[in-house]
């Protein structure tokens, strides 16, 4: 991509380099269809804060807004010599491209700015090398016969005059079509930048045949452009001041408010749009009846920019990577990408995003991911580097050389610090393969190579190799073959057995996990035999977790890894010809302790709670020096310490919790060599102290053997609730309380059953919850279990003490109390006669009786008693029960006479009353041609009527229902005549008709009201008249008249006026009247407008001045 090249002057620039800029992009042509790149820098070494870079086309248009595959951005930032480095890049210029660009720089109280220029042109066609062979001659006759053909150079030149033009044709007949919503769009298709320019001359393509408006002295313009966050404001113009327009948006109704204000000056109207955002993209309409003007608001977001760089990184294989930065505003998406392909969230990648910040985190590095990583915004990009490299092996023990005799074992042995690594054994550049002499091991870091009675072809170079490391171990074995004839020398075994260093005589102290390497010396001629034993266990010099490590002159007992059942009694035993030597030393291991176990809660308070525990069943060998405690709420991971110094004792109170919450506790064991693991968590506890006492404990009823109580719940609950109640008892003047019930009743009531007869009690009640028993509510005097007598007596409800009716097949259920004690015989009588209807039900308790009857029938009627005897003492009551039906029809219906349009009738009342009384008759009519039914009158209580208003010339019939409390006879009587009306001469005289005069002076109908208003906020006042013909309004301020002004509009609608007063100030108080007047006579009323300014306002006023 070329960069743009200096020439000679720069346009409209500065001639030297001043202010931020270091280096500024300079003026250049460049030919259509290539890439060209302009490069600033800005010294950033006395700035506080980053730069902030603008690049701009002409005067207004934003070019961080055209991000995108046509123009590209770039920062970078050098930190030793602190530049900032910013690039812009248009690929694939067109013509639309040139013209006068300028870029930016701003920082807090700094700014420099400068301009250049950009000149496309054409493609140029290649031509040969020679130009004489691009001619042709006509004719055969050689080289020098015919005339010059300059076609082969016109044609092409032909072709590009004839595509040029088609092009830009098309893109205008694209937008002329083209939806104002989809102008952008298709402007950065095509290449088009100067948005401005494209809608002026769209403007002036569709104003060649301009429409006139009746309402529209002025239209909104076809759109307007807006940064994110700015104001715009929309103007028309009326030729009415006085009409009412409405604002829409997306063809929603927009409403005032403090983003939306509605201005009204004469007869222009604006639209305010405060703090732009992107949900106010949008077509929006003004409406005026029924004339509309159209706009659309384009709102322009700001480019995303990276406010923090991707740093380099370099790590090891296996190691987590993040890569980093920051964009300039939250919730921006950003693009990641590597060797051009999008990364996504995958398994090996994960991409974080909180706020500005935007993470790229691989989880564990491999060589494969080494190269650069690039992270994209539409305004920006960024490009870190990534490099990893492999994991170094690190030999912690090497292979050394060996000089072996006949028949002896040869051991190679190497240490290297990863576990996993496996590796080869060669022999002279050949793999060693396992047999039976030869055995390969690989246990932890440590590999061997074994060979057993050597032979003299074992002798040479071995190695070891480890798998995927540039790396081999080397020695050599020599094999010696000695023949020497000695004397044997004879001495007796001696085992050199040094444990003063371990505080105890011959005893060892292993921490569990570690390893215990003990090398004893032993002496002796010939070499002893050496056996290592626990207890009886002889232990073995095969490989192995423990084993023994056998030499000339040194034993070694090796522990890898000790455990506790490594721990005993060992003996070492060393014998030759001359002897024998025996000694015995004690392992120790000692480890952190198991943890407590049974933690437990033992008890709770308001807001503490007595938390104990068993010691661990295995101290780790060391004394426990005391114990750690923790908390955590239930459901939370969070566990919170409460003691950093070691607690000795097994029982501790935990202090400062919140009442009514769930917790759980654990605790750790503490000895010399460390922390135990956590015990079990204890079951989950809430601190909650007792409810207070029950209260109003009172005696409801006494027995021989019973006592009912009840009593109020505690006055203080808390947050535990009330789980129920004790109720215990005991006898006067002893101190033995009794349970009354085992399980917590939840109601305020109990019957106390099982007691003594005639003795005297005491009763107490115990409120119960999680915290334990409450303090008791005590009775304080005592109470004789004894049967009290009652006299029978029935309660009689008040509905039941009159006539009680009820409709046939309605339910009847009385329920009728009644007391006495002993518990009173109950007696149910009808009319005087026993009660053995089965249709009728009784049921009887100790305290009420019921009779019910599931369908009421006319039989069921009569009077009830009911009586209640306890011994000669009886008390009676009688019910009046009344089954009422629908009654029948009325008797015998007659037209007994008619006279002019009237009718006389009369009947007789029905057979059956539904036994109960009649409360009316309802009467129909029909005429004969019609047979249609219609009600002359309802609820007629005497057995005859006289109907009216008949049309004559009709012969009607009649019919008549029957009514009671059911409602209507379901049967009608008709009448057995008709009712004719005959025809007579009638003559009706029109009056004249006399105009009235609606002629009227003018007269106020609601007068204007005082009124007190706040300064800045509109207002209104308003008054209504009657006048005709219609009135001249003039509305005066002090008795001055309010012209034209704009701050004023008045309106008119159907006699009401109305005087609408815009952002009223401390001036615009005073004495407001309006004045009608016609030809008739006139009439005024007036109002005060007084103007009160906040005082918060008036102080911030006096202290800006």
């Amino acid at each position: 991509m070329p960069e743009a090249k200096k020439p000679e002057t720069v346009p409209g620039g500065q001639s030297e380099l001043t202010g931020l800029f270091v280096e500024r992009p300079e003026s250049t042509t460049v030919i259509k269809g290539k890439n060209v790149t302009f490069v600033a820098k800005v010294d950033s070494s006395d700035l506080l804060r980053k730069p902030n870079m603008k690049w701009l086309k002409g005067k207004w248009l934003d070019l961080g807004s055209k991000a995108g595959k046509h123009v590209q951005f770039k920062e970078t930032y050098d930190r030793n010599s602190k530049v900032y480095t910013y690039e812009m890049s248009i690929i694939k210029v067109v013509e639309g491209d040139a013209g006068g660009y300028r870029c930016e720089a701003t920082s807090k109280d700094k700014c420099d700015s400068c301009t250049f220029e950009v000149t496309v042109e054409a493609v140029q066609e290649e031509q040969p090398a020679n130009i004489l062979d691009a001619f042709k001659r006509s004719g055969d006759a050689g080289e020098d016969a015919g005339d010059l053909d300059f076609s082969a150079l016109l044609k092409k030149r032909e072709k590009k005059a004839r595509d040029e033009p088609k092009e830009e044709v098309d893109v205008w007949e694209i937008l002329k079509d083209a939806k104002p919503c989809d102008y952008e769009k298709i402007a950065f298709d095509y290449g088009i930048t100067d948005l401005r320019g494209l809608l002026k001359r769209l403007k002036k393509m569709k104003k060649v045949e301009p429409k006139k408006s009746d309402a529209f002295l002025k239209k909104l313009e076809q759109c307007y452009s807006v940064d994110k966050g700015k104001r715009t404001q929309m103007h028309v113009e009326l030729h009415d001041p006085n009409v009412q327009v409405k604002w829409l948006k997306n063809g929603v109704e927009i409403k005032p408010s403090a983003k939306y204000v509605f201005e009204c000056v004469g007869n222009k109207r604006t639209l305010t749009i405060n703090k732009s955002n992107l949900s106010d993209d949008a077509a929006y309409e003004c409406v005026v009846g029924e004339e509309k003007s159209f706009t659309e608001v384009f709102v322009k977001e700001p480019p995303v920019t990276i406010t923090k760089l991707l740093d380099d990184v370099h790590v090891v294989v296996g190691e987590k990577v993040e890569f980093e930065c920051e964009v300039s505003e939250e919730g921006a998406n950003v693009k990641w990408m590597k060797d051009g392909v999008e990364l996504t969230k995958d398994g090996k990648y994960r991409i974080k995003k909180d706020g500005k910040k935007h993470t790229l985190v691989i989880n564990e590095a491999t060589i494969e991911d080494i190269g650069m990583y690039y992270v994209y915004t539409n305004g920006g990009e960024s490009k870190g580097e990534l490099e990893v490299e492999a994991k170094e092996l690190e030999v912690l023990q090497s292979i050394a050389d060996l000089s072996v005799k006949a028949c002896e074992q040869a051991m190679f042995k190497c240490e290297v610090s990863d576990e996993k690594v496996v590796g080869k054994w060669f022999k002279d550049g050949v793999e060693v393969k396992p047999g039976n002499r030869i055995k390969m091991s690989h246990i932890g870091r440590i590999h061997k190579l074994t060979i057993d009675d050597v032979k003299p072809q074992d002798e040479g170079n071995y190695t070891f190799v480890p798998e995927g490391y540039a790396l081999s171990l080397s020695a050599k074995l020599n094999f010696i073959e000695i023949k020497i004839e000695y004397v044997p020398r004879q001495d007796p075994p001696k085992i050199h057995l040094d444990t003063s260093s371990t505080g105890s005589k011959n005893t060892i102290v292993v921490v569990a996990g570690n390893k215990l390497r003990l090398d004893v010396e032993i002496t002796g001629e010939p070499v002893p035999t050496v056996c290592w034993m626990k207890g009886d266990t002889v232990i073995s010099e095969a490989e192995g977790r423990v084993r023994v490590e056998t030499r000339t002159t040194l034993s070694s007992f090796v522990i890898e890894g000790a455990e506790r059942p490594d721990e005993g009694q060992y003996s070492i035993i060393v014998t030759n010809p001359a002897g024998e030597d025996r000694a015995e030393l004690n392992v120790k291991i000692v480890d952190v302790p198991n943890p407590p176990e049974n933690v437990r809660c033992m008890g709770v308070g308001e807001d503490t709670a007595t938390i104990t525990w068993d010691p661990p069943k295995f101290d780790g060998g060391a004394p426990i020096k005391g114990y750690l405690m923790e908390r955590k709420k239930q459901g939370s991971s969070r566990w919170t310490k409460l003691n950093f110094e070691v607690f000795e004792s097994t029982t501790y109170e935990a202090k400062k919790m919140i009442e009514g919450v769930f917790y759980e506790m654990r605790v750790f064991a503490v000895n010399g060599i460390g922390i135990s693991q956590p015990s079990g968590n204890s079951k989950p506890f809430m601190p909650i102290a007792p409810t207070s006492e029950p209260t109003r404990l009172t005696v409801e009823d006494v027995t021989d053997s019973t006592c009912a109580l009840k009593w109020r719940p505690p006055e203080r609950v808390g947050a535990g609730g009330v789980d129920g109640y004790i109720i215990e008892w005991c006898k006067e003047g002893e101190d033995n309380w009794v349970e009354a019930n085992k399980e917590p009743v939840d109601k305020n009531t109990y019957r106390v059953k099982g007691l003594p007869t005639g003795e005297k009690l005491l009763f107490r009640v115990v409120a119960m919850n999680i915290a334990g028993r409450s303090p008791p509510c005590t009775m304080k005097q005592s109470v004789i279990i004894r049967e009290i007598m009652e006299n029978p007596k029935i309660r009689l409800p008040r509905q039941l003490r009159t006539k009680f009716i009820r409709k046939v097949g309605e339910k009847i259920n009385l329920v009728i109390p009644f007391q006495g004690k002993p518990r009173p015989v109950v007696n149910w009588l009808k009319d005087g006669e026993p009660l053995e209807n089965k249709s009728v039900g009784i049921r009887t308790s100790d305290f009420d009786t019921i009779l019910f009857i599931r369908s009421a029938e006319r039989d069921h009627s009569g009077t009830y008693t009911l009586s209640v005897q306890i011994d000669n003492m009886q008390d009676k009551a009688d019910i009046h029960i009344q089954i009422v039906d629908k009654p029948g029809p009325p008797i015998n219906v007659m037209v007994t006479d008619v006279w002019g349009f009237n009718a006389a009738l009369e009947w007789k009342p029905p057979k059956d009353t539904g036994n109960t009384d009649i409360i009316g008759y309802t009467i129909q009519k029909a005429d004969k041609k019609t047979q249609g039914w219609f009600t002359v009158y309802e609820h007629n209580r005497r057995p005859s009527c006289t109907a009216s208003d008949l049309v004559m010339g009709n012969e009607y019939s009649f019919r008549v229902f029957s009514e009671n409390i059911c409602g209507l006879s379901d049967e009608v009587a008709f009448s057995k005549n008709t009712a004719i009306i005959g025809k007579t001469d009638l003559e009706y005289n029109k009056p004249a008709f006399k105009e009235k005069d609606m002629s009227s002076s003018p007269k106020f109908t609601a007068p204007l009201v005082d009124r007190v208003v706040v300064a800045g906020y509109s207002t209104a006042i308003s008054c209504a008249v009657r006048a005709y013909p219609k009135a001249k309004i003039v509305w005066m301020k002090n008795k001055m008249i309010i012209g034209e002004d704009p701050k004023f509009l008045m309106q008119n609608n159907q006699g009401v006026l109305t005087l609408n007063i815009r952002k009223p100030g401390q001036f615009d108080g005073g004495k407001y009247s309006c004045k009608a007047i016609n030809d008739l006579g006139e009439d005024e009323v007036e109002c005060r407008l007084e103007v009160r300014v906040l005082k918060e306002k008036k102080e911030g006023d006096e202290e800006k001045k």
